[in-house]
This record gives C-alpha cells, sequence and structure tokens, in this order.
C-alpha cells in the first residue's frame, strides 16, 4: 500500500519535513542524515545496513553512481560466507538439504532485505517533481505519470524514483507484443505499476491457440485481468468482435484503455472495472493470473504472487457460469510454483474438476527470458524446468 507520512532530518541546524512516499509501503523512516558527494560507498553501505536513511543533497549523478555501489557491495559474498559455505561442504555433519521451498523462502527473504538497504538513499521531489541538485534530469513527467499532482514537495529512494523513469521510457517507446498483416510491429505501451508482458512466449500461445468454434455463433469473449490490454488486442486483432476485459486497479484499466484507443480497437473491446467477471457469458474467457502462489510485499508485486491461489481459484470457480455452451476457458499458467514446491499438479487439476470443468487441451512452451539460463540465481533449478502452458478448458 502506498504510504504517504511525514519524513523529518535536520539541515544546517534546521529542523526539516517532506512527505515520505513509497508504493512498496515502507513506513517513514525514522533515522535520517543528510549526505552528499563527500560520503563514501563504504560509510553509505553501513549507514543504509544499520537502518539509517541517507537524504541526498550532493550532485544527482552521483547518486546514482552510489546506488550501483551499494549494489555491488550488498551482491558481493564476504569472504567470512564464503570460508562458511566451505566448512560446511566439508563437514560430515552437514545441515540437511534445503527444499526448493525452503529456497524459494530464502530467495525472497534476501531480495527483501536486498531491497531494504537499497531502499535506504532518498532524493527530494519538488511539487512539480523537479529534483534541485546538480546534473538532476527532467522527471517531472515521469513522475506525474505515476504518481500524479502532488500538493506537497516529497521524499522518495532513488532506487524507486529510477524504477519511475524507467517505467516512463517503457511508456514512451512502448513493447512490441506481435506483428500485424502487414508485417508491422504492434505495440503496447506499459503504465507505471501496470505489469510488463515482457516475457513473449505466453503472447505467442494465444496466438497460436485454435479460436473455440462457440465463436462463429456468439463472438464474445472475456478477459479477466486485462493489465496492459495485451491479450483483449491480440484477441481483437484473431478477428473477435466483441471483447470485455476487467480489472480492479486503477491504473491497469488507464494503461489498457489508453493502448486500446492508440489502436484504434475502442468498438471491439470494452474494459469494466470488476473483480473478475463481468456480468453475461462469453464463447471464451481468458486469464493470466499471478504464477507463483505467495504473498505480494507490495502493491507492485501483485501481478507476479497471488496469495493461496486466490485470483486462480476464482477464475476456475467461476468460469462454468460465464461460459456459453461450447465454450472455452483458456487459462495461461507457468508450472514455476511446482517446481518450487508451492502448488502441485494435482491440486491445480482437482481444482479443474472440483469447478466443473474438463481439460480440453494443453499447449506449452519454454521460457525465452534471460533468467531461465543464468545459473548464477538461485532460482535457476526451477526456471530452467518452467514450462508456460495455456490450458483449454471447458464445462464438463
Amino acid at each position: 500500500m502506498n504510504q504517504d507520512r511525514s519524513i523529518h532530518w535536520e539541515e544546517s541546524g534546521q529542523n526539516c519535513s517532506a512527505v515520505w512516499h513509497s508504493e512498496n509501503g515502507i513506513a517513514a523512516h525514522k533515522k535520517v542524515v543528510t549526505a552528499d558527494d563527500t560520503l563514501t560507498a563504504d560509510d553509505a553501505y553501513h549507514l543504509a545496513c544499520a537502518g539509517t536513511a541517507i537524504l541526498w543533497k550532493g550532485d544527482f549523478q552521483n547518486a546514482r553512481q552510489l546506488l550501483q555501489a551499494l549494489v555491488r557491495r550488498i551482491d558481493k559474498p564476504s569472504k567470512k560466507s564464503k570460508r562458511a559455505g566451505k566448512r560446511v561442504d566439508k563437514s560430515t555433519d552437514a545441515a540437511p538439504k534445503k527444499t526448493a521451498k525452503d529456497i524459494f523462502n530464502q530467495h525472497r527473504l534476501i531480495q527483501s532485505q536486498r531491497a531494504r538497504v537499497l531502499g535506504m538513499l532518498l532524493i527530494q521531489c519538488n511539487l512539480d517533481h523537479s529534483i534541485s541538485l546538480r546534473r538532476a534530469p527532467d522527471i517531472s513527467q515521469a513522475c506525474a505519470e505515476a504518481y500524479g499532482a502532488v500538493e506537497h514537495s516529497y521524499v522518495v529512494s532513488l532506487r524507486e524514483l529510477l524504477g519511475v523513469i524507467s517505467a516512463h521510457e517503457w511508456r514512451k517507446n512502448g513493447l512490441p507484443i506481435l506483428a500485424d498483416e502487414n508485417g508491422e510491429p504492434v505495440f503496447v505501451h506499459p503504465h507505471y505499476g501496470v505489469f510488463s508482458p515482457v516475457r513473449g512466449e505466453y503472447i505467442e500461445l494465444v496466438c497460436a491457440a485454435p479460436l473455440p468454434k462457440s465463436l462463429d455463433g456468439a463472438s464474445t469473449a472475456f478477459d479477466i485481468g486485462v493489465g496492459t490490454g495485451v491479450l483483449a488486442i491480440i484477441l481483437a486483432m484473431r478477428d473477435v468482435q466483441k471483447i470485455v476485459a476487467t480489472d480492479q486497479d486503477d491504473r491497469a484499466l488507464t494503461c489498457a484503455k489508453e493502448n486500446i484507443a492508440l489502436l484504434g480497437l475502442g468498438s471491439q473491446i470494452e474494459i469494466v472495472k470488476a473483480n473478475l467477471f463481468p456480468a453475461g457469458k462469453a464463447s471464451l474467457i481468458i486469464c493470466n493470473p499471478p504464477w507463483v502462489p505467495a504473498r505480494p510485499s507490495s502493491t507492485l508485486e501483485h501481478a507476479v504472487y497471488d496469495p493461496d491461489s486466490q485470483m486462480l481459484k476464482g477464475y476456475l470457480g467461476g468460469l462454468k457460469d460465464h461460459l456459453l455452451p461450447q465454450g472455452e476457458g483458456w487459462l495461461i499458467l507457468s508450472d514455476l510454483a511446482e517446481h518450487l514446491e508451492l502448488r502441485t499438479r494435482e491440486e491445480l487439476l482437482s481444482w479443474i474438476e472440483d469447478a466443473g470443468l474438463v481439460v480440453l487441451g494443453r499447449i506449452d512452451t519454454k521460457p525465452k527470458h534471460s533468467k531461465a539460463f543464468d545459473e548464477s540465481d538461485s532460482l535457476h533449478f526451477a526456471r530452467a524446468a518452467e514450462t508456460t502452458s495455456l490450458w483449454r478448458l471447458g464445462i464438463k
């Protein structure tokens, strides 16, 4: 949840304060010191690890370099930990082998601790989203897109701010998702806080899957969890005449509407704010729920983590009541959770059966993203084995 509270610090003998802003829901830091270009990376690292936030007053580009220096320090294992690891390997009383779930939980803990330390470097933004630091870029449009209008100056972590700037570039340049009938790339423009469809393999599945014959009689489809609008756009380009796309997130709804308008598909696609299903029935109902059943640590993680598979179960449980006769539900799901021992294939199949559904077919593909080939990643064992599937479901 977004946190807007006051953050306090002392500067030139004066007590100062500003609004604290965190998209990750981090509470305002209690211990804050100001620093400039004279602060060494080692001292900054020790302050951050000790829970002291650093409000930067020096050159903006030097702040970026300092953040990179903090990344190198936190990502580099200490000599002590390396020696300890070697001792455990040689011991006859080695600890029990960790399960896949243990490794996943440890990975998330390490990532959380890493984010906490790297989030300690802070920047103050003015009422117009400008930054009063040397060599600061013009970020006013990027911040206005992410945060909207503000009534006070605010303090934000540099790490979040760089994410806002990066999201602005994605939004401006767009992301190619497929080629049109003339071979020209079709773009979507992700907004800040909306999951970007960077993993093209699931898009290829939706492009290739045979459309249900029931669309010949009633050319209607629902897209559950619209995000950027990418799946609704693909269905429209495959000549589905009427698509109702839903989401609960206001950023996603705005993003999808803009992308659909840019492509001139507004007459085919209707955007509705709803929890899962809109009213009525359709011949095709597609859903790409979060793939990992774990608790998100921030609002930005809701597209990846689905506590207790709530969205997945909700989609399966309501599908039968919203499908037209001979209609199909397309479930796009990775088996990464199965390799991490967070969900079993048996559980998934039992949820499908309990919902009065039957598997009509399944199309599989392997991931192509870089993490699947990164052997230094602690979750490489699961990512390398991952399969992404489009499950074609019908009424039993």
